[in-house]
């Protein structure tokens, strides 16, 4: 029988565990990027989630906040330079959705707000903030993602 001070410990560790994310997942400071994503940890920002994100060009226009639509033209890689997803071939439509809904990975409703329109935005996701230890078709189990967003509009 356990002791109500040893179901306490066991219950923060599991939570403990649960907010750290998998074990499994590898860490974005360890991890190799092919140089033609133009990763650059040193020059980006680091949040308390562990997303980094680095602004390649700033934007002028309307800035993006929780519960606006954005329109998004996007490309994303895994850190072997694999890209996975665009849009941004030859005119495509940009993408649109709410930001801070869910309808999108955590590290985008995560990561583009404060973002300005006309503004390109460079993303490198944790595996928790992206498709976790399950993966997403091309997408492997705690992959880490790296996306390079332009926000094109807002409404």
């Amino acid at each position: 029988m356990r002791r109500p001070y040893q179901l306490l410990a066991l219950a923060l560790a599991l939570v403990a565990g649960a907010c750290l994310g998998d074990p499994a997942a590898p860490k974005i400071e360890s991890t190799t990027f092919a140089p033609s994503l133009g990763v650059d940890l040193n020059a980006s920002t680091r949040t308390t989630s562990g997303l980094y994100t680095r602004d390649l060009v700033i934007g002028t226009g309307a800035t993006a906040v929780s519960g606006a639509r954005l329109n998004v033209h996007y490309s994303g890689a895994l850190p072997g330079g694999f890209v996975f997803d665009d849009n941004v071939a030859g005119g495509d439509t940009p993408f649109a959705f709410v930001l801070g809904s869910g309808a999108v990975i955590k590290g985008w409703d995560e990561g583009l707000v404060g973002m300005r329109v006309g503004g390109r935005r460079q993303l490198i996701i944790p595996a928790r903030l992206g498709y976790g230890s399950t993966g997403s078709g091309a997408i492997p189990p705690n992959s880490i993602l790296v996306f390079t967003v332009e926000l094109v509009s807002i409404g």
